[in-house]
């Protein structure tokens, strides 16, 4: 089955981002996305999945700032 490709203000609005702020994301290749015909277009799917695996590693950093095992928040905690 063919997924219908989202365009480049579908997935913004998807995304609830601003435009600079997708195309950066798109131009250092964070996010999914292909040019077609000098167009970029996002398959929600792929999105979901890229949203997925953010989450999990936002969930990741934050467990091991709080469990202390994070070399910047070693630093951050140091006194000068």
């Amino acid at each position: 089955m063919l997924q219908k490709l989202m365009s480049f203000e579908e997935a913004r609005e998807y995304l609830s981002i601003s435009k600079p702020s997708l195309y950066r994301l798109v131009q250092s290749g964070k996010v999914p996305a292909s040019k077609v015909g000098g167009l970029w277009r996002f398959r929600k799917r792929e999105i979901d999945d890229w949203l997925k695996r953010q989450q999990i590693s936002y969930r990741e950093l934050m467990s091991k700032r709080l469990m202390g095992s994070d070399p910047s928040s070693m630093l951050s905690n140091r006194r000068v």
